[in-house]
């Protein structure tokens, strides 16, 4: 009889346990601004189409056509990113969850005809990182553009150029190149050649077919220093 009242007192407290972690799973969630939350995938849905390369029907569009379009994608995105910004400042984890948040900064680092609004925006993402509330590596991609945006160099290497004669990234211009990596590895990112190599891999792959007629059959690679 005792066995089994142990057996019963068990099995009610691992329901207890496991209703008070869904109860506080649940009251996080409920704490995130889920109007917001919908509203910045929506805004990166286009976003994402506009700073790509035209596909689908938007192939069918010309050169004119497609800047006209993207002109008007990120008119609207920065309008609406503004409005976000003015009321809410930098939008962290614990106001639309970590993809929210990166929704939010991606459609900012998209903003370069702005470069003012970025350097805004980064002032206040840079407290958000200090608290743990932002992710520190959007941060460096963020500083990077607004870097380049304003006539500076950048500082992580985070922003790119090719040389297409051997299908290699390279970063554009970079301050005190000799510790990048240390900076770098401060805030969790991988070694730029590392970086530089995957860049490189992927613009091989979009590019293939245009690579295939000088005859480069792959991307040239960095060496990583062990």
């Amino acid at each position: 009889m005792l066995l089994k009242r142990i057996k019963i007192f068990t099995a009610l407290a691992l329901v207890l346990l496991v209703s008070c972690k869904t109860e506080k799973e649940n009251f996080v969630k409920r704490e995130y601004n889920q109007e917001l939350v919908n509203e910045l995938a929506s805004m990166v849905e286009i976003d994402q189409v506009a700073a790509g390369i035209p596909s689908g029907k938007y192939k069918e569009l010309t050169e004119e056509e497609w800047q006209s379009f993207k002109d008007s994608v990120f008119a609207v995105t920065h309008k609406k990113a503004a409005e976000i910004f003015n009321k809410h400042g930098f939008v962290g984890f614990d106001l639309a969850g970590k993809e929210g948040s990166r929704n939010f900064w991606l459609i900012v680092q998209h903003l370069d005809f702005n470069p003012e609004f970025q350097e805004a925006v980064l002032k206040e993402m840079k407290i958000k990182v200090e608290n743990k509330n932002a992710n520190p590596e959007n941060y460096a991609y963020l500083l990077d553009r607004v870097q380049l945006n304003t006539g500076k160099k950048q500082v992580y290497g985070t922003q790119v150029m090719y040389n297409w004669k051997v299908c290699q990234a390279y970063p554009k211009p970079l301050i005190d190149s000799i510790n990048v990596n240390k900076r770098r590895k401060e805030i969790g990112m991988e070694p730029l050649e590392v970086y530089l190599n995957e860049m490189s891999k992927m613009h091989f792959e979009i590019n293939k077919e245009t690579f295939s007629k000088v005859n480069i059959t792959e991307p040239k690679l960095y060496k990583i220093k062990d």
